[in-house]
């Protein structure tokens, strides 16, 4: 099949009408029968085209919850986010541009009924499905998604949430908890982190990191783990003994969060992925944001995705 590209119309010269569009979807994915892996394609009506299920965001809304969302409501089945496959722009028409994340998205439980959008749901293996995509931009992503073992796991590592000032805290700084927007942060979190199927929760051991994740286990109704070894002064002591706590957290079965310091999360990072020689992504790790970190069976970094705080500092 030959691919269409999505761009239409040439470049407008008038600035005061460009406009940009935000979007999200996915590589919607299952296991049949024997274990091989099908791919989900929508047929829209209205363009007469087959493409990845996605959508525009809505607002105040995070560009995970956009995918999800979008693939439920095109496809029916609700999803499990996994690996960040890539941001995709493209032109739709002389004076709009339109950024696209895509993710990996395994199905979780549901059944396809047409709608207003779709009128066909096709189950396909990856190969003939990168050939039955109608846009050269899908088929990149469905590259991309066969690129890596597709069953790979999930560990969530979270920054805790703002806490207020150290220097204007009076007491023991390891009781010292969330403020106002630190609790905001972390109950905005919890979404963030069920998008992803978490399961189990960690923590060092420190009221703020405890309180970040206090309304994730809440909600999932499981005991936060305490990890002293990831707190900032056990892992300056010790990196060595963080690192190999990281690893055997990351060999439990399950899809974990686990919620640490400033000053453990990067340097953390920093070792793992040299370890595994992956680029670690240049940036701050700001309060209350995510890295969500895609290991194969030998807990080795093959994919990693920075995920900023769900809502403004």
């Amino acid at each position: 099949m030959t691919h269409k590209k999505r761009r239409t119309g040439k470049g407008s010269t008038d600035r005061k009408h460009k406009r940009t569009i935000y979007a999200a979807g996915g590589v919607l994915w299952r296991s049949d029968d024997s274990g091989a892996v099908e791919v989900g394609l929508v047929h829209r009506p209205r363009y007469d085209d087959w493409s990845l299920p996605k959508g525009k965001t809505e607002a105040g809304e995070t560009f995970l919850h956009t995918a999800a969302r979008e693939i439920g409501e095109e496809t029916g089945y609700s999803v499990r986010i996994g690996r960040h496959l890539s941001r995709v722009r493209y032109r739709t028409d002389s004076s709009t541009t339109k950024y696209v994340h895509y993710w990996s998205a395994e199905a979780i439980a549901g059944d396809f009924a047409e709608n207003h959008e779709v009128d066909k749901l096709v189950w396909l293996d990856p190969a003939t499905a990168m050939t039955t995509v109608s846009y050269r931009e899908d088929a990149a992503v469905l590259a991309e998604f066969t690129r890596l073992p597709i069953d790979l796991k999930t560990l969530l590592i979270i920054r805790h949430a703002k806490a207020g000032q150290k220097a204007k805290y009076r007491g023991d700084d390891r009781l010292r908890p969330l403020d106002k927007v630190g609790k905001r942060q972390a109950q905005a979190l919890v979404p963030q982190c069920l998008v992803f199927g978490a399961q189990h929760v960690h923590s060092a051991d420190r009221v703020r990191c405890e309180q970040t994740v206090g309304p994730l286990a809440e909600t999932l109704g499981v005991p936060i783990l305490s990890e002293p070894t990831l707190s900032e002064e056990a892992y300056h002591d010790d990196p060595d003994a963080a690192h190999q706590q990281m690893l055997s957290i990351a060999a439990m079965p399950g899809i974990r969060a686990v919620c640490s310091q400033g000053k453990v999360i990067p340097p953390l990072l920093d070792w793992w992925t040299g370890r595994d020689r992956v680029e670690l992504p240049v940036g701050a790790t700001r309060k209350a944001s995510m890295w969500v970190l895609s290991l194969d069976e030998d807990s080795r970094i093959r994919g990693l995705d920075y995920i900023d705080s769900p809502l403004a500092h």
